[in-house]
């Protein structure tokens, strides 16, 4: 019999679970993470596969009565009703409904894309110009820059081990971090990310490096920092611990793709390297260089810095390109071509953003990193006080705008 998502003796955290789990099935990775009720995970994944028009019809009635029901509170409702917005969202387009790519976006994650002009790209490539004179052209030069800043793959657990110990550390005198919580790391190789965090409940996190492409020093200290400390396990670990436990918050055991809890994770986890070393850049590459020296590894702080602040202005290329592919119809060969003229891209490393950018359950995340960060960069302001609302708090993007 199938899954009766309508019980209205399901209180609405119990039906957001079962939404969630239940249009996990049709989207592979939807479920990013889960460590709630077993019993009730068992009872959706065991069980017949609900349609996915039913799903929506689910979704729908359930934002209704979030919007017009007085349990639970309404910080809370207002945070689970933009949750089911977006799962309405994904599981109205599966069932065939019609949506365009910025408004499918805007839905999910509760910001609307938007081209970054050309202009501003050319900026960016006249400051990474001036940063890396030669006689090349500039997409020769940063292509040859980048690779030649490849970590040996001989060095690279090591690299990574280092940093881990050296960001939780800064971390825990930050925010602080509940006893017992972990961090396990793996290499691994096709997949469409550069890194993923699995939180496994019980405040431990694995973590995937891919190495399918070479890991680049410059950026190092950044994914750790993403992955782990202050970004996703912290978060994860702050949630569980002051929500979850104390306050049986139940909504906080999944995380699911496609939502605005997204579109925050994505941006907090860009932004900790800032609150937990600097937000100058020949600071943070001053702080990379004394793990990767060390090491053998060669390292100019100086350059990587300067390079930091042109290719800071690249951001939005991705998010170019995602447009350029699902609201503009531009095809594969194109936006490749587009990624490797504004992004400064080689080959390989374009082919394998578009890759990302047309992967079923991934096309529309990128908006989670592009406007993500600055929207976290706005409402944090350089306060600590407010990066750890974002790993404690349950937040809306429209909250934020409001309170920056």
């Amino acid at each position: 019999m199938p899954l009766d998502l309508l019980d209205p003796d399901h209180d609405p955290v119990t039906r957001y679970l079962q939404l969630g789990l239940a249009l996990g099935r049709h989207v592979d990775g939807l479920v990013d993470a889960y460590f709630g009720p077993t019993a009730l995970a068992v009872t959706v994944t065991e069980g017949p596969v609900v349609p996915a028009a039913r799903l929506a019809g689910a979704a729908r009635r359930l934002l209704a009565d979030l919007q017009t029901g007085d349990d639970p509170e309404p910080n809370r409702r207002h945070w689970l009703a933009a949750q089911v917005r977006g799962l309405h969202t994904t599981a109205a387009r599966l069932a065939g409904e019609a949506l365009g790519y910025a408004d499918e976006v805007e839905a999910c994650y509760g910001v609307r894309p938007r081209m970054v002009p050309e202009d501003a790209l050319a900026e960016a490539h006249r400051r990474l110009d001036a940063a890396l004179p030669g006689a090349h052209d500039l997409q020769s030069r940063y292509g040859a820059w980048r690779e030649a800043q490849a970590v040996p793959a001989g060095q690279l657990e090591a690299a990574i081990a280092s940093l881990l110990e050296d960001l939780r550390e800064r971390t825990q005198r930050c925010f602080g971090l509940p006893e017992g919580e972990h961090v396990d790391i793996e290499l691994v190789t096709h997949q469409p990310w550069s890194g993923f965090n699995y939180y496994l409940g019980g405040l431990r996190s694995r973590v995937a490096i891919n190495v399918d492409l070479p890991v680049l020093s410059p950026g190092l200290a950044h994914l750790v920092a993403h992955e782990a400390y202050p970004g996703h396990h912290t978060e994860h670990c702050h949630k569980e611990v002051g929500l979850v436990r104390r306050r049986q918050w139940l909504e906080e055991t999944i995380f699911l793709v496609g939502t605005p809890q997204c579109l925050l994770a994505e941006g907090l986890a860009d932004l900790g390297l800032e609150l937990v070393v600097s937000a100058d850049p020949a600071e943070r590459a001053a702080m990379l260089a004394g793990h990767l020296r060390p090491l053998g590894i060669a390292f100019d702080a100086e350059v990587v810095a300067e390079v930091a602040r042109g290719a800071h202005g690249l951001e939005g290329v991705r998010g170019n390109v995602a447009l350029l592919l699902h609201e503009h119809g531009v095809d594969v060969d194109e936006a490749v071509a587009y990624a490797e003229r504004w992004g400064l891209l080689p080959r390989r490393r374009a082919e394998k953003l578009v890759a990302f950018l047309t992967d079923p359950t991934w096309r529309a995340y990128i908006t989670c990193y592009v406007e993500g960060l600055p929207l976290c960069r706005r409402f944090v302001a350089g306060e600590p006080a407010r990066f750890e609302r974002l790993l404690t708090e349950q937040l809306t993007p429209d909250q934020m705008v409001a309170a920056a």
